[in-house]
């Protein structure tokens, strides 16, 4: 339509999002469908979580809060920081927004002039370069192998960044991998970063909670304080403590990008949910016992997902370190033909394929730029996560 913006022209709807509602309308038509597309967690939210957001209510927190949030949920970011990270972040060098998507698009907004660049690695989450492009940058992709783990290597850095590069965003664990970043592995990031003093970095904790085995999380200020200037910190409470439908996000940096953030997001939604915010002040000071629990839970179904996969023809699924996916390769598969009778020439139409003869919904890795691979999200119960298995082994073994 000739009236809507020309930014639209530039940008793609979330695959994860059509996905997930793709799966919808087919069980809404009565179809058996297994939706593993979603990257929610499956647990409610903790009880005592939930009494704080009563309680707010009825204190009578149903006011409109300050922009940047709360002060006690903005004391209980940094002393999360602290307590967790080892990062010192007074409560003015914190915001809280409406879910880690606003702090992300305030950040950009905040600081993307035309020409300027964001380094993501590849395989990516679908909205990293989509709110670039919407912000008024441009996007460039640096990749990774799944043999070095889809990790962003100092090399492939390197590479990537030009005199126009501005942030590098770094997510770890990683959506849609679960790769985690090791000490050693954020340090051979950072020697890189210090010799390019223009380039700051967005590092995305969103899954910090979730990482399993011996795997000890690190974020990238944490390993190295000549970054801490230029870095942005994210986190929020949506994975760790099953809040994703509360909708808070926050971060932690220097001051002046606090303020512009602030600013943007004062003529956009102002502050988030009073009640949610008080929910998060529990969440973050509360009691952390069953993260413990959940993590424990989801290992379990990581080592289902990954050995039943890697028992499927064609299907190659390697074990990550943290959040709840998998990005298994379906490469050896492409050329084959399905019970439908179409060629499977893509990860996409793997996907689509499986959907049609099997009612398993997954993502296809292309929309996360790198392919041909394909997403499950494994936060959902073993008995559905062993069916959705034995159907992609049939459905594999299937083709011709």
């Amino acid at each position: 339509m000739a009236f809507l913006a020309d930014a639209l022209s530039r940008v793609k709807p979330s695959a994860t999002i059509a996905v997930t509602q793709k799966a919808r309308e087919l069980k809404a038509k009565g179809r058996d469908v297994i939706g593993l597309g979603a990257g929610e967690p499956d647990f409610d939210t903790p009880d005592n979580v939930k009494n704080a957001a009563i309680e707010a209510i009825r204190r009578g927190e149903t006011k409109y809060p300050p922009v940047s949030g709360i002060a006690p949920l903005r004391e209980a970011i940094a002393s999360k920081f602290k307590r967790e990270n080892n990062l010192d972040y007074k409560p003015e060098q914190t915001i809280v927004a409406t879910g880690g998507k606003q702090i992300l698009f305030n950040a950009f907004m905040a600081t993307l002039n035309p020409g300027d660049e964001v380094v993501i690695p590849a395989p990516y989450w679908v909205s990293y370069p989509e709110m670039v492009l919407l912000c008024g940058g441009t996007p460039t992709f640096a990749q990774t192998t799944d043999a070095n783990g889809f990790k962003l290597t100092g090399a492939a850095l390197e590479k990537a960044i030009t005199p126009r590069t501005k942030w590098l965003v770094l997510n770890s664990p990683s959506n849609p991998s679960g790769a985690a970043y090791t000490e050693a592995e954020l340090r051979e990031i950072a020697n890189v970063l210090l010799k390019h003093p223009q380039v700051w970095v967005l590092t995305d904790d969103m899954y910090e909670h979730l990482t399993y085995g011996d795997f000890v999380f690190k974020t990238i200020a944490e390993v190295e304080p000549q970054l801490y200037s230029r870095t942005l910190t994210m986190n929020g409470v949506s994975k760790a403590y099953a809040m994703t439908g509360w909708r808070i996000g926050y971060a932690a940096g220097p001051v002046e990008l606090i303020k512009a953030m602030d600013m943007i997001q004062g003529q956009q939604t102002s502050g988030a949910c009073t009640i949610a915010q008080w929910a998060s002040v529990e969440a973050l000071n509360g009691p952390q016992d069953f993260i413990a629990r959940n993590k424990a839970i989801f290992q379990a179904r990581r080592d289902l997902v990954v050995s039943m996969l890697n028992q499927a023809r064609g299907i190659t699924c390697p074990s990550p370190e943290g959040a709840f996916y998998v990005y298994p390769s379906c490469a050896e598969l492409i050329g084959k033909k399905a019970p439908s009778g179409k060629v499977i020439d893509s990860d996409e139409t793997f996907c689509s394929e499986l959907l049609e003869a099997e009612g398993v919904a997954v993502v296809f890795g292309s929309a996360f730029g790198l392919g041909p691979n394909f997403r499950i999200s494994y936060a959902t119960s073993e008995s559905l996560l062993e069916e959705a298995c034995t159907r992609i082994q049939r459905f594999t073994a299937s083709l011709t």
